[in-house]
């Protein structure tokens, strides 16, 4: 199984690499036919000619490694696709800011060369995503899985796994309760193990069993998992230490996430500016209430703000004790519908942003009294608040509006323990992808208060 794996990487590399090759060699194409002026390269000779095309191909490389393109088997087709794309849009973005620089043009006046060869990359990114993926499917059937159980029902877990057939097929599911020898029997003869809620003993001796006998193992993460997430190594002594910082992030990584915040938003402002006059007018002209709905959040600290967002529900409705949307919610409005389905309700939140309430990327700001709630059922939640609400962020694009409570929060402290600028600029290209997914934005079920399941209340009336 191992050379297998070993030579499936092998062989999606090779597929990569050439995919970037033939992209460069596009780009070398432009370049010597549309862009190679004797005014800029002449100090250089042939050698400045190399340079620009070799700083394209590392600058491919770059972006699709950042960006998680080239992990065909793990992310969907329209994953693949759009990641792709944003990837594609920057990397020819970057490159014409270069030469604009380099040549002294005015942004728009050699713009149709990269316009055409960003749509023959578009064009040969298609054919790579099918081919790839074609090859990945060959090499990789869906993997046979068993599922080991604690206290809660695994129901939700193995309806998500159900959900990517082209990866995943649940075979069994056992609690961790059962005969163990039997249970690691069974192990033997699978594909690979989920072990999901089991107690942290059992759950090392089948880690340890699975490592023994290189049973491929995927983990649930505990909040004290992800805690320990990133932790920096010691060897001051023949004793092995990790060392994990519990601060959120640096004061360095503090100052510049603000100077970005003040600047994204700032410009966002400008750039939204029509979109949010015409979005205010439909809003007013609808049924004649406020433009504008207000409401206590949670910030950094628990630290309590007024959010602002454009009303997207009945007047009457918003001023009673707040709620989360269901689904088919009959408070929202027409006009509501639309702005919550591309989230162009949130904009406001840009001022929130400017005024130092909120940062572009950031945890969910919760509603105080339902922050209360979730923390009876995980008291842990209120660890997200180490950095301030986020406009997006990871449980916001890998999550889902009614994400579980204990979901999000781990979603969230994964954020914070793997902090870095980059992770922002890909979160922030990766929003584009949630606006057009109707999942993202499904409210809660009708029996719901909050985003909490079944097994969550179940476990809270036990305490």
């Amino acid at each position: 199984m191992k050379d297998k794996n070993q030579y499936r990487q092998l062989i999606l590399f090779t597929i990569s690499t050439i995919f970037v090759l033939l992209q460069t060699a596009v780009f070398a194409w432009v370049w010597y036919h549309f862009y190679n002026r004797p005014d800029v390269m002449l100090p250089f000779y042939n050698r400045g000619n190399y340079v620009v095309i070799i700083m394209y191909a590392g600058m491919c490389f770059l972006f699709y490694k950042l960006f998680g393109c080239f992990r065909v088997g793990y992310l969907r087709i329209y994953d693949t696709l759009f990641t792709l794309a944003a990837a594609l849009l920057c990397i020819n973005t970057f490159t014409y800011f270069q030469l604009c620089l380099i040549c002294r043009w005015r942004f728009l006046d050699h713009i149709q060369p990269i316009l055409l060869m960003t749509a023959a990359d578009a064009v040969l990114l298609s054919i790579w995503t099918a081919f790839s993926r074609t090859v990945y499917l060959r090499l990789s059937p869906p993997r046979d899985l068993m599922v080991v159980y604690g206290e809660y029902s695994p129901d939700n877990l193995m309806s998500k796994l159900a959900s990517r057939p082209d990866k995943y097929h649940v075979k069994e599911a056992m609690c961790y309760d059962s005969d163990m020898d039997l249970i690691k029997d069974k192990m033997l003869r699978c594909g690979g193990v989920v072990l999901t809620d089991i107690p942290s003993h059992e759950r090392n001796a089948l880690l340890k069993f699975c490592f023994e006998n290189d049973i491929r193992c995927y983990s649930v993460p505990k909040i004290s998992d992800i805690m320990i997430m990133n932790a920096a190594s010691i060897n001051l002594f023949d004793t092995s230490l990790l060392l994990f910082r519990n601060n959120g992030i640096s004061i360095g990584q503090r100052f510049a996430k603000r100077l970005f915040d003040i600047v994204v938003s700032l410009i966002g402002i400008v750039v939204a500016a029509p979109f949010m006059l015409i979005i205010a007018l439909c809003v007013k002209l609808y049924d004649g209430g406020p433009v504008f709905f207000k409401q206590d959040r949670l910030t950094k600290d628990g630290k309590v703000f007024k959010i602002i967002k454009f009303r997207s529900m009945r007047v009457q409705n918003e001023k009673k004790e707040y709620c989360l949307t269901r689904k088919n919610d009959d408070r929202i409005t027409p006009v509501g519908k639309i702005l919550r389905n591309i989230h162009f309700d949130e904009l406001p939140q840009l001022f929130n942003i400017l005024k130092g309430d909120m940062s572009i990327v950031g945890p969910r700001p919760e509603c105080p009294n339902l922050a209360e709630e979730y923390c009876k059922i995980v008291p842990e939640f209120n660890f997200r608040l180490k950095v301030k609400a986020g406009l997006t962020g990871y449980a916001q694009v890998y999550g889902k509006y009614n994400t579980t409570p204990y979901d999000k929060l781990k979603l969230d402290l994964t954020y914070i323990k793997k902090y870095s600028f980059w992770l922002d600029l890909k979160l922030i290209f990766m929003t584009f992808k949630i606006l057009f997914q109707k999942e993202n934005t499904e409210g809660i079920e009708s029996w719901q208060t909050t985003a909490a399941t079944k097994d969550n209340l179940e476990k809270l009336g036990k305490q």
